[in-house]
């Protein structure tokens, strides 16, 4: 497992990224290659042009894969993490489930695998914000073995928290993501009362879990990642769990 070289794929087949997507086919049981891509693509994959090449050659040049090999062999150590493959790519901006975008990077989770999606960056800290928040995802959906559609709002609320939280813990209060520091504290309980309280039962597969979840329209922006950051770092006060207890702490004990 670890870090699949991606890099030797994109080298022979850049232009044709369904083809890649073939040798995904392993990882997603029951998935066609033009399948896989647009999946990965709303998670923000790129897709081929001058810009995402570039970006390609400056991952190279700064040897991203060598750098997150560095990442998963400390974090897997420090968390008692399992081992999944990783997969690196292009980045190119889009939205998703449990995923994270800031500063032109983003990735998405899965229980068995994860996938980053990079550009040049001027601080390699935030790389390792970028892997600590998704693979506290990873280590969180691996212990609780849920299927993905069993997953409610609560819980998306929670995941998000809990893994960007890890982030200040172990990368400080500058490399978190903007949404945590978005609104008041005051103004995440009214949000709270007045758009979440009553819908935290939506699984997945709803459209409002989403609408809640990231927002949009009249509902506050990144809504349900605000409100789960704000969440997990009130319980943490009172608390003061470790990161291995967050893998397993249910969702419901936040908000008792």
């Amino acid at each position: 497992m670890g870090i699949v070289r991606t890099n030797q794929w994109l080298e022979e087949e850049f232009d044709r990224p369904t083809k890649i997507c073939e040798k995904l086919l392993p990882y997603f049981k029951g998935y066609t290659a033009n399948e896989i891509y647009h999946q990965l693509i709303s998670f923000g994959m790129y897709k081929p042009s001058r810009s995402s090449k570039y970006i390609f050659d400056m991952m190279i040049k700064e040897n991203m894969w060598d750098e997150v090999e560095k990442l998963l062999q400390h974090y897997q150590k420090k968390w008692s993490g399992p081992d999944i493959p990783i997969f690196l790519f292009p980045i190119a901006q889009s939205g998703g489930f449990f995923f994270r975008v800031e500063k032109n990077k983003s990735g998405v989770s899965y229980p068995d695998k994860m996938f980053l999606f990079l550009s040049p960056l001027d601080d390699s800290k935030e790389l390792e914000a970028l892997f600590v928040h998704e693979y506290h995802h990873v280590c969180r959906l691996s212990k609780l073995n849920k299927k993905m559609n069993q997953y409610t709002l609560l819980d998306s609320i929670i995941i998000e928290g809990l893994a960007e939280y890890a982030v200040l813990k172990n990368c400080g209060r500058n490399y978190t993501a903007s949404w945590c520091h978005m609104y008041t504290e005051q103004e995440i309980k009214g949000f709270w009362k007045k758009y979440l309280n009553d819908q935290l039962d939506r699984k997945k597969n709803e459209r409002t879990h989403d609408q809640l979840l990231y927002g949009g329209g009249r509902i506050p922006k990144l809504l349900g990642y605000a409100a789960g950051y704000q969440i997990v770092k009130e319980y943490y006060e009172s608390h003061h769990y470790s990161t291995k207890q967050s893998f397993t702490i249910p969702s419901s004990k936040f908000i008792e």
